[in-house]
């Protein structure tokens, strides 16, 4: 986006990684939330230990922020296993996929992230690696190529993704377990604030912890944000504890309201509502109304309203709601309750 979004939660700086890395659970009993997650992974960690074997293939989808890769950090732990991590986009090469195959040892975890943007050739080298923990791998061209077949020491790949729905077939057929992220509730970000705020040494009331949890739009990365946010201003507003006061202070200069909305979500309810008459409106109309980009748009700020009941997708466009209207603060109109009805 053109907007350096300060709740974007698909966005963490070099700072943000070094800290969260200190602030994650080290293991399944740390993880708060996700309990339809948490409690059927860990009777396959202990089937998995008993039988001494690595755990099946892992598929974690779901919404960015929500702790796919720290629940990936806790199964490796918990298995006594190496964790090595990379990404789709960065293995390009079938070579680069090869070198960190036969560079695991057994039992390790191999952590994807996004792993709906490998290529179809780095897939295809994927599926018997997978299978049957081969590689085939060609070495020179024409009448002297040869196959080469790498036999690789039993491990387990651990996907993560954004969006399930552009994962091939095949991939996803190789994978033996799946699990659905979803955003957290109210409480268990109310928690995660309490444990981020032992661990960063910052005292804090239950109301500011339950307040910071209410505007983090369900979600633990942008939790730890605005929690060090707010640590900020106590530190140099207040005394060095965060208190109801401080909170409310620091998140309204922000500029993240009582709903966790921020600048951008209201420019779009606003656009919608204003430009677009509550609409329907097409998603390029309002892109182009914003100068924003529309994927941007789709995956990082309609996700949430939507969620939320600030705006309804129909075949002809978006449309704010009256639950958007009353919390912008504006008359809503008749002819959009007969648009609904």
């Amino acid at each position: 986006m053109s907007e350096e979004r300060f709740l974007d939660q698909w966005k963490e700086n070099e700072e943000e990684q070094i800290i969260n890395l200190s602030l994650r659970p080290q293991n399944l009993d740390e993880f708060i939330g996700q309990g339809n997650i948490i409690s059927p992974l860990k009777i396959s960690l202990e089937a998995a230990k008993k039988r001494q074997e690595p755990l099946d293939h892992l598929l974690l989808t779901g919404p960015p922020g929500l702790g796919k890769t720290s629940l990936a950090y806790c199964v490796a732990h918990q298995m006594g296993a190496k964790f090595t991590a990379t990404s789709g986009p960065a293995i390009e090469r079938a070579g680069d996929l090869v070198g960190i195959l036969t560079n695991l040892e057994a039992g390790d975890v191999l952590f994807i992230d996004e792993i709906h943007r490998l290529s179809q050739v780095i897939e295809e080298f994927l599926y018997p690696a997978m299978e049957n923990f081969q590689i085939d791998f060609i070495i020179d061209k024409g009448p002297y190529a040869k196959s080469v077949k790498f036999n690789l020491k039993p491990f387990t790949l651990i996907g993560a993704t954004t969006r399930k729905g552009l994962l091939s077939g095949p991939l996803r057929g190789r994978f033996g377990l799946f699990f659905d992220f979803d955003f957290y509730t109210s409480a268990d970000l109310s928690a995660i604030v309490k444990r981020s705020a032992n661990l960063l040494d910052i005292k804090i009331d239950d109301d500011s912890a339950t307040e910071i949890a209410k505007r983090s739009r369900g979600c633990p990365r942008l939790c730890n944000r605005l929690l060090k946010r707010v640590r900020d201003y106590a530190q140099v507003i207040g005394e060095g504890v965060i208190d109801i006061d401080i909170t409310n202070d620091s998140l309204a200069k922000i500029g993240v309201d009582k709903k966790g909305l921020d600048d951008m979500d209201r420019k779009y309810l606003l656009s919608i509502a204003n430009l677009h008459n509550g609409g329907p409106a097409g998603i390029e109309a309002i892109a182009a109304s914003l100068r924003e980009d529309r994927i941007s748009l789709e995956d990082v700020v309609e996700p949430y309203l939507l969620k939320e009941g600030f705006i309804i997708r129909t075949p002809r466009g978006r449309i704010t709601t009256e639950k958007a209207y009353k919390h912008l603060n504006i008359t809503y109109p008749k002819e959009q309750q007969k648009e609904l009805s």
